[in-house]
């Protein structure tokens, strides 16, 4: 598909139990994301124009040697909304018969809106209140942004996780409350919060032990109003 060509891949995983629950699937890293989260784990993965380790075609071909092996196929990144292949290379995906998953900051809701249908599930990140989203990503707009995104993916019908990164220097206690008070309001009962990890980062600040003092004893009020938190 010409689409799917357009798809600038920055990486793959070929075996994950990790990234689609309930799923073995393989892991398609797109490359290109237009915030700059402090934490994150795949800078090299930031820039669009940098040269795609993996092209299009060779990938499909890799897929359908692996069908009957895994059961899905997860797009992650970078910011895969990015990615004007993405909705067909999404299509040939499901064509192959895997189930599709994706990872997502939500900062392209519409992009995220058009291509739900072609889901089966979504990792949405909620990375900080909606209006303090710029101390986290560095991106002005991207708190409103993220709420489009998580209205659509609510509203879709398609399974999803919900997750937030811990990290001491970048969200508190009341952080984490006025989050779990947003998600309430739209009736979410599950959420993951990840503790962060130092691998790939590269902001030296943060490269300190990150599992905050606080968290243990903030969970109970969280979990009154979203029961189903996860830490991990």
């Amino acid at each position: 598909m010409a689409g799917g060509n357009a798809l600038a891949l920055g990486g793959l995983v070929p075996f994950s139990t990790v990234d689609f629950p309930g799923r073995l699937a393989a892991v398609l890293f797109t490359q290109g994301c237009p915030l700059r989260c402090r934490y994150c784990h795949n800078p090299h993965l930031r820039h669009r124009a940098a040269s795609p380790t993996n092209d299009w075609a060779s990938t499909v071909a890799w897929l359908k040697r692996r069908i009957g092996l895994l059961d899905a196929v997860v797009f992650s990144g970078g910011e895969p909304t990015t990615q004007p292949g993405l909705a067909d290379a999404l299509a040939e995906v499901r064509d192959l018969g895997f189930a599709t998953g994706l990872h997502s900051a939500g900062i392209h809701p519409r992009r995220l809106a058009q291509v739900l249908k072609l889901l089966d599930w979504v990792g949405l990140d909620v990375k900080a209140p909606f209006d303090r989203y710029a101390a986290v990503t560095g991106s002005a707009r991207s708190g409103a942004q993220a709420r489009r995104a998580l209205e659509s993916v609510l509203a879709s019908g398609v399974s999803y996780e919900l997750r937030t990164t811990v990290h001491a220097a970048l969200l508190g206690a009341a952080d984490l409350l006025a989050i779990a008070e947003e998600l309430q309001a739209r009736w979410v009962r599950g959420w993951v919060l990840q503790v962060f990890r130092p691998t790939g980062c590269i902001d030296a600040a943060l490269l300190t032990p990150s599992r905050p003092g606080w968290l243990d004893a903030a969970l109970p009020s969280l979990r009154a109003l979203v029961p189903d938190i996860v830490v991990r």
